[in-house]
């Protein structure tokens, strides 16, 4: 059964040097639209769920454009508003080797961050989940006070709440932003994080000893502890070896003490990182959505992820079957 999902972010601009060029190494830059939310929403509407996407872009032929890109893939932007302001825009030079990639934010006194006024009981009408991430409140303190309204109104009318940590120093420093506390606020109200070991230290002010998995489940345990409403923390477990080859597993955690550790998988070759932490956090959402069982959800979460690291730009374009060919390791020959 289909099932409407409500996804609240900032629509963006990606800009990126082409290849593994760094920024104006030539003087021609890559345009992709993107944004953490908005690839799950993206994912979601590809894997045949209802999903729709809530924000604000520029009212200009940028904003268009972003939008038109979202209904491209099927998902529901009738409650994406078009205001005064500018796109958030972020410009990305791919790494090579041991050169890694970089990350410029150009996002202040964006239309988004302008208007932050939703009627969130309006906009969660038929939801069964929202999706949220901390990228958003790192913004400012109106998207802070945004996305706590959209999570608070959310459970308060029996939609299930998911939130991606995706701590962002470099945003929170822009405006001195007390991270931890309006973290602590959101993460209240979560039924599924998103989360690893280093967003449950900043959230709940502390040190974490262990490493890797370790490392995740203790933060596991005491964000449990912290927070009643919370059902699952999902961790992607990533070891670097360059910036062409990872090895990529996960973990998902329940609050009655289950733990499912999903395979590891080596990444050679990589296309494109970005994005690959949302498209797990979409397929994780659809297992849980559908009829498949803890493990299997983690799994095919991890298998999104990885075919993610296939594709340029920010969105996951992979359908079920692909991800169902990988998680069943169908091979590489051509499908006729």
């Amino acid at each position: 059964m289909k099932q409407r999902v409500v996804c609240f972010g900032e629509l963006l601009l990606r800009l990126s040097a082409p290849g593994r060029e760094r920024l104006l190494q030539t003087p021609q830059l890559e345009v992709h639209i993107g944004g953490a939310e908005a690839n799950v929403a993206v994912s979601l509407a590809r894997l045949g769920h209802d999903a729709a996407m809530v924000g604000t872009v520029a009212d200009n032929a940028l904003g268009e454009a972003a939008v038109a890109e979202l209904r491209r893939w099927g998902v529901d932007s009738r409650d994406v508003r078009a205001r005064d302001g500018r796109m958030g825009l972020y410009f990305l030079a791919h790494g090579a080797l041991q050169r890694p990639s970089e990350v410029l934010y150009d996002r202040a006194d964006s239309a988004f961050v302008r208007h932050a006024d939703y009627d969130w009981d309006a906009l969660l009408d038929g939801a069964t989940w929202l999706h949220l991430s901390g990228v958003s409140p790192a913004l400012g303190a109106a998207t802070a006070q945004a996305t706590l309204a959209a999570a608070r109104a959310a459970r308060r009318r029996g939609a299930a709440v998911s939130f991606d940590g995706n701590f962002r120093g470099k945003l929170w420093q822009a405006w001195n932003g007390d991270a931890a506390t309006i973290l602590r606020e959101i993460f209240a109200e979560a039924d599924l994080l998103f989360a690893d070991h280093r967003d449950i230290a900043v959230t709940l002010g502390i040190d974490i000893a262990a490493e890797g998995e370790d490392a995740v489940a203790e933060a596991a345990r005491h964000a449990f502890a912290a927070f009643p409403h919370l059902r699952w923390l999902a961790s992607t477990l990533r070891s670097q070896h360059s910036v062409d080859r990872h090895t990529l597993s996960a973990v998902l955690l329940a609050r009655d003490g289950g733990r499912e550790r999903a395979p590891s998988y080596e990444l050679t070759a990589i296309v494109d990182r970005i994005g690959t932490g949302d498209a797990f956090a979409a397929g994780v959402l659809h297992g849980l959505l559908t009829t498949m069982t803890p493990a299997d959800a983690l799994h095919f979460g991890l298998g999104a992820a990885c075919l993610k690291h296939s594709l340029p730009g920010d969105f996951n374009l992979v359908g079920g079957a692909d991800i169902d060919a990988f998680v069943a390791q169908a091979g590489f020959h051509v499908r006729r």
